[in-house]
This record gives structure tokens, C-alpha cells and sequence, in this order.
């Protein structure tokens, strides 16, 4: 949820009404009262679903879809002693370094 004011609003009443076209909301203040909500109709997502999006991001390059496959690094837990970042640094500062 966003946060402005009417003289934001005013600036830029197109790029925040995609915003709310997206899916969000945006709460609109005067001398930093709340007056106003923007939130899309209730129902209507404009025909598109999650996936549809991501793909049309995709497509603009925005995001890059994962294949969901982990490699053998990320599912083997970290070998080794367990490091205290605490104990790290106060051995650090004991130190003088």
C-alpha cells in the first residue's frame, strides 16, 4: 500500500492508477490526513492471472523466470562448524584488529 499526497497524486495521476489497475492500494492524504482510498474494483483483475503477468514481464525483460530446479550446492547444508557471527567479532575486537 502507498502513501501520498494529492499534490503527488495530481503529478502523476497515471503512472499510480496502473498501480492500482496492478493490484495495489493507495491511501491519499491533505495535511497529513488520511481522505482518500484508490484499491482496485473488487473482481476485477483485467483477465489476467499471476502467471500471465510474470510472462509479460518476462517478455519486457523485467523479470526472469527460475526452471525450479536446485542445484546440488543450495540443497547440501553448509559442512563445516557453525560460525557465531557474535563470537566472530568480539574475538575481532579482543584482537585490536
Amino acid at each position: 500500500m502507498k502513501k501520498i499526497t494529492v499534490a503527488a497524486l495530481k503529478d502523476s495521476l497515471s503512472k499510480h492508477l496502473q498501480y492500482v489497475q496492478r493490484g495495489g492500494r493507495i491511501v491519499v492524504y491533505r495535511r497529513n490526513e488520511p481522505i482518500a482510498e484508490l484499491r482496485p474494483l473488487s473482481g476485477s483483475t483485467d483477465g489476467q492471472t499471476d502467471v500471465d503477468r510474470l510472462k509479460s514481464l518476462e517478455r519486457r525483460g523485467i523479470v526472469r523466470m527460475g526452471d525450479a530446479k536446485l542445484t546440488n550446492t543450495l540443497k547440501t547444508p553448509p559442512s563445516g562448524k557453525p560460525a557465531g557471527v557474535l563470537s566472530a567479532l568480539l574475538e575481532e575486537r579482543a584482537s585490536g584488529r
